[in-house]
């Protein structure tokens, strides 16, 4: 690496470590050096914009085990906050601050973003059933599987609707989750567990070799 492109990159980890959260100034040059790498691969006349769906999605699927599509283009959406279709390297080292180490109080943003499908600030009965029919394995009955899907939807209806509109707002799905931890990832599987972040840290924050 060039000594000009090294201090561009050491220059970028000190503006964003003071911007985001939970990372030091060496994380964050190791996490621009992966998303340099990462973007690299791309076709060079993209590489300009930042990271792809397609790209993201293989990083969600091969190193953070998301397998469910809904989920996996949620999360892309909710990483590329300007909505420009790329993610930039500020929205990339963002985003892993909350994926990898976030607060309860970021993840429950974090997720709750993820699940509300059409961005109006709640997630309503059509979105629960829209994330959950792709979540959930269907068993072959004789039954309608839509059926059953519909009375998970009613529970978690009850479970989270303190204000009983009929939707489920932030301030309801914080509650529920503040108060259950584990329904967190009640419609879907959209934060990786922790033997995963493990191996990507170990990976991403090893010391750079100097050639």
């Amino acid at each position: 690496m060039s000594a000009m492109n090294r201090k561009i990159i050491q220059n970028l980890a000190e503006t964003l470590c003071k911007q985001v959260k939970h990372f030091s100034k060496a994380e964050s040059e190791c996490l621009i050096r992966l998303f340099n790498g990462l973007v690299g691969e791309q076709a060079e006349r993209r590489a300009a914009h930042g990271l792809d769906r397609v790209r993201f999605r293989n990083i969600l699927h091969n190193t953070f085990g998301m397998t469910d599509d809904v989920m996996m283009d949620r999360v892309f959406r909710v990483f590329d906050k300007d909505n420009d279709t790329y993610i930039s390297v500020k929205e990339w080292v963002e985003g892993l601050s909350v994926f990898l180490r976030g607060t309860l109080d970021e993840k429950i943003k974090f997720c709750f973003d993820v699940y509300d499908l059409n961005g109006d600030g709640y997630i309503s009965r059509e979105e629960m059933f829209q994330m959950l029919k792709d979540s959930l394995i269907r068993q072959p009955t004789e039954e309608d599987p839509d059926e059953g899907i519909k009375d998970v939807v009613e529970i978690a209806l009850k479970k989270m609707d303190y204000d009983h509109d009929g939707r489920v707002s932030y301030s309801d799905f914080e509650k529920t989750v503040v108060d259950e931890n584990l329904l967190l990832e009640a419609f879907g599987n959209c934060l990786p567990d922790t033997k995963r972040i493990l191996l990507f840290e170990q990976h991403a924050f090893q010391e750079p070799h100097e050639h």
